[in-house]
């Protein structure tokens, strides 16, 4: 079983895929999802596609990115790729994005050729399983009125499920701990190979971030006089996985400062496997309210 025509998440893979305009430059088209700008996720996602255009026979271990202009979703995207070095057993590549011929992403990624070696990790959380929590997007139309972006942004038309162990509110959020567990998967099968689930997981991964930075605050992208933004994200990819299988997604905060918020997380499989982990800096602005 694959996404259904015409299903959300059949829209975002025909977005992740990219046309090729020349050796090492793809063109890629953009969405509005709800967020003021072009979706950071959607830029890693595509961003990652281009390169692994540019590699054989090797898989992702790492991503190191920076969002440097805010993205016009009504203009599509053009990715360069750079092939810095292909070695004995690591490929290196640099993806610049440009809009408007201005840059407004790069993106540093290294590729491994698969080998055994040393292995261990920290244990999963104990939390729930994602079939004893409700559905987040039915939570947040459940919410009360939101600002239509909000809605389409986490509502029913995500291409993502999520089932969240922490109690959250978009229209009446609540300080709370630092901390956001939340399981995940795609709302369909998919039929790609690892790769394609490697690039969702990175449209995935810029989810929830610096929502959890927030939460100290009780405050969320809903807000009123809040400005957020991704500035940075990195990524290290540590074992196979499927976005169409229910993953964790466990987030903390460590600090907000200088209006910015950070957050790290670890990726576990269902069966306790951590499989990736995540680091993001953003810009949390909080404005004076009208």
């Amino acid at each position: 079983m694959s996404a259904a025509a015409g299903s959300p998440l059949a829209d975002l893979l025909q977005l992740l895929e990219l046309e090729p305009l020349e050796v090492n430059l793809f063109r890629g088209a953009s969405r509005d999802i709800g967020s003021p700008q072009v979706f950071g996720g959607q830029v890693l996602g595509q961003a990652l596609h281009a390169a692994y255009a540019t590699v054989e026979g090797r898989d992702v271990h790492s991503l190191h990115a920076y969002f440097l202009r805010r993205g016009d979703f009504n203009a599509p995207i053009v990715y360069q790729v750079d092939r810095s070095r292909d070695g004995g057993s690591f490929s290196s590549r640099r993806v610049v994005a440009i809009q408007h011929g201005e840059q407004i992403f790069h993106m540093a990624a290294s590729f491994q050729t698969p080998e055994e070696g040393l292995s261990h990790q920290i244990p999963m959380p104990e939390v729930p399983p994602p079939e004893a929590l409700p559905d987040l997007r039915e939570l947040i139309e459940a919410d009360g009125p939101l600002p239509p972006a909000v809605r389409r942004f986490a509502g029913r038309n995500s291409p993502f499920e999520f089932r969240a162990v922490q109690p959250v509110s978009y229209r009446r959020p609540e300080p709370a701990a630092p901390r956001f567990d939340v399981w995940f998967r795609t709302v369909g099968m998919l039929d790609g190979d690892a790769r394609q689930h490697l690039c969702l997981l990175a449209y995935a991964s810029d989810y929830h971030l610096i929502g959890t930075a927030m939460r100290p605050h009780g405050l969320t992208m809903a807000s009123p006089g809040v400005v957020v933004a991704s500035i940075d994200h990195a990524m290290w990819f540590h074992r196979p996985l499927r976005v169409d299988d229910w993953l964790l997604y466990s987030i903390e905060s460590p600090v907000a400062a200088g209006a910015r918020g950070f957050a790290h997380a670890s990726i576990f499989r269902r069966d306790g496997l951590l499989v990736a982990s995540t680091a993001q800096e953003g810009l949390v602005r909080v404005t004076r309210q009208a």
